[in-house]
């Protein structure tokens, strides 16, 4: 199974006592999220699904991207892809994905390094990852659950992926 992990697009800033949550895309974030999504389609990803964080900013992030992907695939909202998840619990989450043969995920950080860590080396700590926003890991994983025989394939800046776009 190939698994795609994608952080969200650059987002507002929060208001002081005000609700991360709620938090949305900026235009610019936007912007310079259509131009990525643009070199993911160039790569020729065609995902079996795409999970996405129900927060709006990963939301926004994960339907730029069904589009530019050719928008035959409308993201599916995935809980444990919230912020505050443990990679663990996110990695139990997608057991009813494991018969597709590539999943997306779109979501946050520092739960989409963990994961990669967790898929890699069997630990949440055995990697580090520094996913900037719009950024995208690529793993072939041989099994999910108990998480085994994964491999990087690649990791892609949003500068690197809009490059690709052009």
């Amino acid at each position: 199974m190939t698994v795609y992990l994608v952080r969200h697009g650059i987002a507002e800033d929060a208001p002081p006592g005000g609700d991360d949550r709620a938090r949305r895309l900026t235009a610019r974030g936007k912007a310079k999220m259509r131009e990525a999504a643009a070199g993911l389609a160039a790569l020729g990803v065609e995902p079996d699904v795409i999970l996405t964080s129900p927060l709006p900013r990963a939301a926004e992030t994960a339907a730029i991207v069904a589009k530019a992907l050719g928008g035959r695939l409308e993201p599916e909202p995935l809980d444990a892809l919230a912020t505050g998840v443990t990679a663990p619990e996110v990695l139990r989450a997608l057991r009813p994905f494991a018969r597709h043969a590539s999943v997306m995920l779109v979501g946050h950080e520092p739960t989409l390094s963990a994961l990669a860590a967790l898929l890699l080396t069997g630990s949440t700590e055995g990697a580090a990852f520094a996913l900037r926003k719009g950024g995208v890991i690529a793993l072939e994983v041989e099994q999910l659950l108990p998480p085994r025989g994964a491999m990087l394939v690649w990791m892609l800046t949003p500068r690197q992926l809009r490059r690709l776009a052009s």
